[in-house]
């Protein structure tokens, strides 16, 4: 209805001061009358006790006259000035009547307000204009409307007029800045008084609007109304949302600019009122439209230079109204205004020296008249101009979550819509009218033209395009923000979204016509846009491409350096490729009929499959990973490739055939000259190899200084190795080399370099390395890679390796001088993993086996007291059971036992046999010889045989007398035959008279009673006096000690013992969320039944890992549980640790995931194993409950939300202010596969829990805390007798 009310802007006082009867007088006449009048009456405004000298209605109307043509004098004397004071002490007869002012006014203060208003609009004609006394006035009028509870509608009216004569008068002659502005605030205040008190009427709005439109180019107009409706907006959101909306904050001074008694039915209507007050705000960056009011014109054209920085700051304040009402404004700190602008600063116009730009601008009292250095004690601050001050965005300080409670898209693009999208639009290359087709994709091909009608002026100041890309930037950065911030059952009209794509298609060309500030504000405003759910949203994957091309390829980044931080850039590009990853593989093969190419040639809109930009994606991030050097961005490129290539490794693994129709030949940069078909960038095998190489590569040269890269590359590394690709063993040999490379290094820092941060990272180093060792034991079948690792084990628990020595020495015998505790724990770590994985321990099904093996059943005395319990080497403990074997089973030596330590427990069985085991036959019975008969001397064949002891050549020659020193055997035999003779008479009559029974000699029969241990403990070296002897350090054991198993509590501590984990233990909880929901009751409710949650959701908890009862703990192969029947008809709360959990896990790592229910929710934590850190995940329906996720700082929390395109979105909310809080590899803003979601999350969790005992103090790895509970036993239990009291032992039944 505004349209209806046309006219140019018409002067209340009809462009003329009051004309006084003096003026018709000579000049010195009435300046003497004046000078004689106006005295007197100024002597008596500072004495309270003084009467007014004027008495009567015609003596002031008189004086009156007199006082109007004293202010049209010159300023040579104080003239001017005494009538300004009479005049502002007279107008406080609105507000406290006192005995100076005279009665007739007393009376009817309305009545000689509005006349004296009309006179002192004549001070603001003159030239050059009074600045003090200006102030003066202004402050008097303000007080006046402040503080006056009597005014009429007519003197609101007057006073209003008053003000808008004066500041378009002001604005039109060039007043200082600072005057300037302390009248648009002015205005703006007591029109907001006016609001509140009496409105103003439609007539009164219009002229409002008229006089404001046509000095919109000023600049303090334009930032005077963008403080006043961000605080009108502030009210407004209150009154309208409620205080569950995000509070936009406003600074003080501005939110005291709105009356407290402002009506709420009236704050809606006066916040309208003022939000159009300005006309059509992109009529700024079109001179001729400016510049067409004549009152407006002159001072157009002088401020032509000005435009671009004043339709920026037009733009700004829009934004921020957008933001406040999507609930994401930042917040400000001070006094600095509001900045949604996502830009360092904003290359307005080509810089000059002698006009900067006006928001730039410091008001100096030098700048104004000599009169305007005075300061006002009773002048408010607020009015003051501000400089614009801009932060870089998504570092120091990240924009809020959209609140759930925010309007609908549609409703807010009705209010802003035509100004943002104007803005965005306008054509700079031309003064013809432009016309751009766009075609959407939704369904069915809609066709909408959009026309720019206005030309563009060709004036010396406005051709370039540059000088308008912060406003138009501004503008694309703001729809960007709406557009991403659509709820997820939300439709937007087609229009809306067409007009938008045509936005982004424009704003992200790279050819040389295209703007980088734009292009940048675009980036910078769309890290989410395609995870939205947006329309057609993914025809513009390729212009996104090469924009993510333009900046992440670029190392210098020259054209963006001057007005955006290219750190923060390349963190929104890099954000923006994570969410079109995912994107070709999920749509595969699927044809679109256009694609938006942002290199704009003739042929940029085509048709083609979304799998074949995969290519370019891949590049794009081979790329970015070699040209980043900021550690935050290069952690989330490392995310981004794990995601990639076990996405890639999943699909290939599911028998999904990859075909692409076009040929891509990769860009020369990164493929070394080479052209390949696009097919095998899809081979999971050749992407794992090609970021296997970059990653090893450069952890040890580019990375090897920068802590928290490292880490994520480590983690990315041991991701890597879960990944199942065919590939060479030398390419997985590369990883060690490279991982033991970079413990080499790390440990040969200088001794000042070392800090906890660094035994950190060489801790996860060593971390990483297991994880390769467990799931890939072929490895250490090569020699080269086995010494290898043997070497690392050694510098990390001796601090030095044997092979750089000049002759190597024995274990015993090296000084052991560890580079920290941590690391010398972490090289024993990996040591029992090479034991294990090169089947030194038993090893089966990729699962250590010793809980297996053990078991966990509690320890009765009665069973304890049936065993030998020793440690060897203050570290092991054995538990020896010598019990006799079966009747089936050979009597031979046997010997079980169960061996405890640091690295879990085992169970030998051995067996000390005669023969080796390739030549047993276990069946076979143990040789007993049997009774034979009497020999026969007759049996068998006689042959007569001279037996020779000497060859026949022996007799042949002579002999000497030492042949004969030797007897020949048969006089031996006849000197046998004369003893035993000579015997047998000696023997004779001593036996005469008794029976002499003769035996056949038998050999004893096989002892089947053995002392097993002893054997055992010699064959090992042990039984030995320096084993047994005690190295004389105070409160050390010897190499080999007793325990008494007799001791009460002996049981219970082997039993606590068992219980203690050999893999870290780890727990997480899993909720599901609807839309909506907000209360505890609401989500736990959710999982008790199938119906209540989504199918995704189901499937994601198949993916985390197998159902495993509570108090049982997994074992390879030997689960039976399968999650469908666990499952039946539940939600998934069936796993809420009361009967089943889900389990995963591995050599290294045991991770509990529980699904809370209301039933249930106390017995969530009664865990069959020890929780070490607990994480939180939550699959939710609907993005809006990003928002009202826990505010607990040591609480890390997952979102799930799944889009329509069957991809998932990822939100990340933890602890921040850690060095090294950034987990890998989901990352905030990311989108993943379904294939691909199970183990991603699983590796975050793995991660995160890793992470946190890094940086905890009070987490020791499981071996440890094994070791210190073995040392707790050998301090309570062990035996302190004597030697041969423990030797003595030895023989007696336990």
């Amino acid at each position: 209805w505004y349209l209806s009310w046309t006219g140019l802007v018409q002067s209340y006082f009809d462009g003329r001061g009051q004309v006084s009867v003096l003026s018709c007088l000579p000049p010195s006449v009435g300046r003497d009358v004046a000078v004689a009048v106006v005295k007197p009456l100024r002597a008596g405004l500072g004495n309270p006790d003084t009467r007014s000298l004027l008495r009567t209605d015609r003596q002031v109307k008189w004086t009156m006259e007199v006082l109007c043509y004293g202010l049209t004098l010159p300023l040579d004397g104080d003239t001017v000035k005494l009538c300004v004071d009479v005049y502002t002490d007279w107008l406080m007869a609105l507000v406290s009547p006192k005995e100076s002012i005279p009665p007739p006014i007393s009376r009817d203060p309305n009545m000689y307000t509005q006349k004296i208003l009309r006179h002192l609009y004549s001070l603001f004609l003159s030239s050059p204009v009074y600045t003090s006394l200006c102030q003066q006035v202004l402050c008097a009028v303000q007080s006046l409307a402040r503080d006056s509870a009597v005014m009429s509608r007519d003197t609101w009216e007057t006073l209003l007029n008053f003000l808008l004569c004066i500041n378009q008068t002001m604005l039109a002659a060039g007043v200082p800045e600072q005057l300037s502005h302390l009248s648009m605030a002015v205005l703006f205040e007591v029109w907001l008084l006016s609001c509140s008190r009496c409105f103003p009427s439609r007539s009164l709005w219009q002229k409002g609007r008229q006089m404001l439109s046509s000095c919109r180019h000023q600049g303090a107009v334009v930032e005077q109304w963008s403080r006043v409706i961000a605080a009108l907006t502030s009210r407004l959101l209150l009154l309208t949302f409620g205080p569950s909306f995000p509070h936009f904050k406003v600074h003080d001074e501005d939110a005291a600019l709105i009356p407290k008694d402002l009506d709420e039915p009236r704050v809606p209507h006066t916040w309208f009122r003022f939000l159009h007050l300005l006309g059509n705000l992109v009529d700024l960056s079109r001179p001729l439209v400016v510049g067409l009011t004549p009152s407006s014109h002159e001072e157009a054209s002088r401020a032509d230079s000005q435009l671009p920085s004043i339709f920026f700051r037009a733009m700004r304040g829009v934004s921020t109204l957008v933001d406040a009402f999507l609930g994401i404004s930042r917040p400000r700190s001070g006094s600095a205004p509001p900045i949604p602008m996502n830009i360092l600063s904003v290359p307005i116009a080509p810089p000059s020296a002698t006009s900067p730009p006006p928001h730039n601008k410091r008001l100096k009292p030098g700048n104004v008249s000599k009169a305007a250095s005075k300061p006002l004690a009773s002048s408010p601050p607020h009015w003051k101009s501000r400089p614009v001050t801009s932060q870089p965005p998504l570092c120091s300080s990240p924009r809020p979550s959209p609140s759930p409670l925010r309007c609908k898209l549609d409703s807010l693009l009705h209010l802003f819509g035509d100004w943002l999208f104007d803005a965005a639009l306008f054509n700079r290359d031309s003064g013809e009218t432009c016309q751009y087709l766009l075609i959407t994709h939704t369904g069915h091909s809609t066709i909408h033209t959009v026309h720019s009608t206005t030309p563009i002026a060709h004036s010396t100041t406005t051709t370039t395009p540059t000088v308008w890309a912060a406003g138009r930037a501004e503008a694309c950065g703001t729809l960007c923000r709406v557009f991403a911030c659509k709820k997820t059952a939300e439709d937007v009209l087609s229009v809306y979204l067409s007009r938008f794509y045509l936005v982004l298609i424009q704003g992200l060309r790279v050819t040389e016509e295209g703007c980088p500030l734009v292009l940048a504000s675009i980036l910078l405003n769309s890290t989410c846009l395609f995870c939205c759910d947006l329309k057609g949203v993914n025809l513009l994957l390729p212009s996104f491409i090469s924009a993510v091309e333009k900046v992440l390829l670029d190392r210098e980044l020259v054209r963006f350096k001057s007005f955006v931080s290219p750190v923060d850039l390349r963190r929104a590009s890099i954000l923006v490729l994570l969410t079109m990853l995912p994107i070709p593989l999920q749509f595969g093969t699927v044809r679109s009929e256009l694609l938006f190419d942002g290199r704009f040639n003739r042929d940029d809109v085509t048709g083609g499959s979304f799998l074949s930009l995969k290519a370019r994606l891949i590049g794009v991030l081979i790329g970015a990973l070699q040209t980043e050097t900021d550690t935050s961005n290069t952690q989330i490129i490392l995310a981004a490739a794990l995601n990639v290539v076990q996405d890639s490794a999943l699909l290939k693994a599911a028998g999904e055939t990859l075909q692409v129709s076009a040929f891509i030949s990769f860009p020369a940069r990164w493929s070394q000259g080479t052209q390949m078909d696009s097919w095998t960038w899809y081979a999971a095998g050749i992407l794992w190899v090609q970021f296997v190489r970059l990653l090893t590569q450069r952890l040890t040269a580019q990375w090897r200084n920068d802590s928290a890269v490292c880490l994520s590359a480590l983690e990315v590394l041991g991701g890597l190795a879960k990944v199942e690709v065919s590939v060479e063993e030398s390419e997985r040999m590369r990883v060690v080399t490279s991982v033991c490379c970079y413990i080499v290094f790390q440990c040969s820092r200088p001794p000042p370099l070392h800090s906890r941060d660094l035994h950190s990272i060489i801790v996860a180093a060593f971390h990483c390395l297991n994880v390769w060792l467990t799931h890939h034991p072929a490895m250490l079948d090569h020699q080269e890679c086995l010494l290898e690792v043997l070497e690392i084990v050694e510098l990390g628990i001796s601090g030095t390796k044997s092979r750089q020595e000049e002759e190597a020495r024995c274990k015993e015998q090296k000084e052991l001088n560890p580079v920290s505790l941590r690391v010398k724990e972490a090289a024993e770590a990996t040591l029992t993993c090479v034991m294990q994985v090169s089947r030194a321990f038993p090893f089966l099904g990729g699962l250590l086996v010793e809980d297996a093996l053990i078991g966990r059943s509690t320890l009765s005395d009665h069973c304890v007291k049936k065993f030998r319990y020793f440690v060897v080497d203050r570290s092991v403990i054995l538990a020896m059971l010598e019990q006799p074997q079966g009747p089936e089973q050979a009597p031979c030596p046997s010997l079980t036992v169960l061996i405890r330590g640091p690295s879990g427990g085992h169970t030998w069985t051995l067996q000390l046999h005669l023969q080796p085991r390739e030549g047993r036959n276990e069946s076979q019975q143990t040789l007993i010889p049997e009774q034979r008969s009497a020999a026969q001397e007759d049996a068998g064949i006689r042959c007569d045989v001279e037996h020779q002891l000497f060859p026949e050549s022996v007799d042949r020659d002579a002999s000497v007398k030492a042949d004969l020193s030797i007897p020949t055997l048969h006089e031996m035999v006849l000197l046998r035959d004369q003893i035993f003779f000579s015997l047998t008479g000696l023997a004779r009559p001593q036996v005469s008279g008794r029976t002499v029974v003769t035996k056949t000699c038998r050999p004893p029969p096989p002892s089947t009673d053995f002392q097993t241990a002893r054997l055992f403990l010699s064959h090992l070296g042990l039984l030995t006096p320096e084993a047994l002897k005690s190295p004389g350090t105070s409160g050390v054991p010897a190499q080999l000690v007793s325990l008494d198993s007799s001791l009460p509590g002996f049981s219970e501590d082997l039993g606590h013992l068992d219980q203690l984990a050999s893999r870290n233990c780890d727990s997480a909880f899993i909720f599901y969320m609807g839309a909506g929901q907000r209360t505890a009751a609401e989500i736990l409710r959710n999982v008790e039944s199938c119906c209540s949650v989504q199918s995704h959701f189901l499937d994601f908890l198949w993916s985390l890992g197998r159902p495993a009862a509570v108090g049982r703990r997994q074992c390879g192969g030997s689960n039976t549980l399968e999650f469908p029947a666990v499952l039946g008809d539940s939600g998934g709360g069936v796993f809420n640790g009361e009967r089943f959990v889900l389990m995963y896990t591995d050599a290294l790592t045991e991770m509990t995931f529980l699904v809370p229910s209301p039933s249930h929710g106390e017995c969530e934590l009664t865990l069959c194993s020890p929780v070490e850190d607990t994480k939180s995940f939550c699959f939710e329906s609907n993005n809006s409950v990003f928002s009202s996720i826990v505010s607990v700082s040591n609480v890390q929390v997952i979102f799930i939300h799944p889009l329509k395109t069957g991809l998932y979105r990822i939100r990340f909310h933890g602890n921040t202010t850690s060095k090294f809080s950034s987990v890998v590899p989901l990352v905030d803003g990311s989108v993943v596969s379904k294939r691909s979601l199970g183990f991603l999350v699983r590796e975050t969790a793995i991660n995160c829990c890793q992470r946190r005992r890094l940086e905890s103090d009070s987490a020791p790895p499981p071996h440890v805390r094994r070791k210190q509970m073995i040392n707790n036993i050998i301090q309570r239990y062990r035996r302190r007798g004597s030697e041969p009291a423990f030797y003595a032992a030895l023989f007696k039944d336990p």
